[in-house]
């Protein structure tokens, strides 16, 4: 079904503030190849050699290749724009805290919970936390400005 507005399909619009309750959680789960860290280098132009080289690094502390820390906050902008608060919610900010390392062949697991909603404001904010396994890798929270429903 198709609103007033012109070109503005309804049907793939998320939810709308007045949808929202506090404790709703989306998730989104991910396993990360060596394609994926290989393109999201070339897209972000992020070449540090312990995310691209593996001889460099097998000689730090982590012995091994990092996918980028914010491939995982790619994720959460995965649940935020596609599934809660979804389509038509629009990123005000986010806050990270990268706790672990992610390696190539981890599945990442993202979840967004709602915390609060501000109606005047129209903004949500939400506990943001990627998992590989039961481990936390990220963990942060962030803002969403999220459309009424039309009157």
């Amino acid at each position: 079904m198709y609103s007033t507005h012109a070109g503005y399909n309804d049907s793939i619009h998320g939810y709308y503030l007045e949808d929202l309750q506090l404790g709703m959680s989306a998730s989104h789960a991910k396993t990360v190849t060596e394609t994926d860290v290989v393109m999201f280098a070339g897209l972000t132009g992020d070449n540090n050699p312990v995310h691209c080289n593996e001889v460099f690094a097998s000689q730090t502390q982590f012995k091994t290749r990092l996918v980028h820390g914010m491939f995982c906050a790619g994720l959460i902008s995965c649940v935020a724009g596609t599934r809660l608060p979804g389509p038509g919610a629009v990123y005000v900010d986010q806050h990270l805290r990268f706790k672990a390392p992610v390696h190539i062949g981890d599945t990442v697991t993202a979840v967004c919970t709602i915390q609060e909603i501000n109606l005047e404001r129209r903004r949500v904010t939400m506990s943001t936390v990627c998992t590989v396994l039961d481990k936390v890798v990220v963990e942060g929270n962030a803002t969403f400005l999220v459309s009424r429903r039309s009157a």
